[in-house]
């Protein structure tokens, strides 16, 4: 087992590791802010309706009190109090067609009074439509800040999603261009193994050849005192029983080759196995990524809907409130009326 390569493996699984837990660190940190920000949002707009509210409250305060509404002389508790006598003089503005002190065209007053009614009704309309434009205006105001942040948003996620996968493709390639430069040194070492082999063979094949030990010479066995009488590397004669020990040696030495080859087939194949199982690995999470992505943006769409909806039922409900402070057709017939 190539002993260096795996450890250089487990060192860059160890630095891919650490490099996507600081991603997700980044984009946990961004997660928050954009938080924040929605919270700091939410919060402005809160504080902007309870202005209008406020603001509402304040013009019913002080431009629609009690006392300057037309009915008002019928509904005051102090109107006993204030009460006169039906006639002071002949042009009373208190004597109506039922008191019988004043008709038709008896009335002088009738074109300054009519033109003060118009004239101050002019003026609570421009004040009604001069509040509902601020009002428009503000609500419109905070639906651009929304619409941008949540452009925004938007684009801060696509921009991840773009820099994960570009880190994914990244690492795919290293991978790959690591494992072919693992592949061609593999293939390499084995060439040079080969060579060194064939050369090896080649020189033991010449020694024999030249040497004296093919050269069936039996005079080269013969020893050069009686206490050996046959020098054993150089003695030829051999009988049948050392011949075949010979050859069953040699059977073994082949045998043990080819286990040894065996051994080197299924090395490899086990090498080819953990890289098709690192590829499959790695194609499992970058699909477990993908639906990962998948489900936060479905999640993000769903929370969008949530947030439009109810920005909706808001301006529903202040519109409402707007229109119901305006005064109807049947305010006004009824005002044209009693004027006449």
């Amino acid at each position: 087992v190539d002993k260096d390569a795996l450890d250089a493996q487990v060192k860059e699984r160890k630095i891919q590791e650490a490099a996507e837990k600081a991603q997700h660190e980044r984009f946990a940190h961004d997660m928050k802010k954009n938080d924040k920000l929605m919270c700091l949002l939410e919060e402005r707009q809160k504080n902007e309706i309870k202005d209008i509210n406020k603001a509402l409250s304040e013009f019913h305060k002080n431009c629609q009190r009690p006392e300057t509404r037309r009915e008002f002389d019928l509904n005051d508790p102090q109107a006993l109090k204030k009460d006169r006598p039906a006639r002071v003089s002949d042009d009373d503005p208190r004597c109506t067609i039922s008191s019988m002190q004043k008709f038709m065209g008896e009335d002088l007053n009738c074109d300054q009074r009519m033109k003060f009614q118009k004239e101050q009704i002019r003026e609570w309309s421009l004040q009604q439509q001069k509040d509902r434009k601020n009002a428009l205006a503000d609500q419109k105001l905070a639906d651009d800040i929304y619409d941008k942040f949540r452009i925004e948003l938007d684009r801060k996620i696509m921009e991840e999603q773009r820099k994960e996968e570009e880190s994914r493709r990244v690492v795919c390639e290293a991978t790959k261009t690591f494992n072919r430069i693992q592949a061609a040194e593999l293939d390499h070492k084995n060439e040079l193994e080969k060579a060194q082999k064939k050369k090896d063979d080649m020189d033991e094949i010449t020694c024999l050849l030249r040497g004296d030990f093919l050269s069936e010479n039996p005079e080269q066995a013969i020893g050069p005192c009686s206490k050996h009488p046959v020098l054993v590397d150089r003695w030829k004669g051999m009988n049948q029983e050392q011949l075949m020990a010979i050859r069953q040696f040699q059977k073994e030495q082949a045998l043990e080759k080819e286990r040894a080859r065996e051994q080197e087939r299924r090395r490899d194949a086990e090498w080819d196995r953990q890289r098709l199982q690192a590829a499959r690995v790695q194609l499992l999470w970058e699909r477990h990524q993908q639906r990962q992505g998948r489900v936060q943006r479905q999640d993000l769409d769903v929370r969008n809907a949530e947030l439009s909806q109810e920005q909706k039922a808001k301006n529903i409900y202040l519109k409402e409130e707007e229109y119901s402070n305006i005064p109807t057709e049947e305010f006004y017939a009824q005002f044209n009326t009693t004027t006449r």
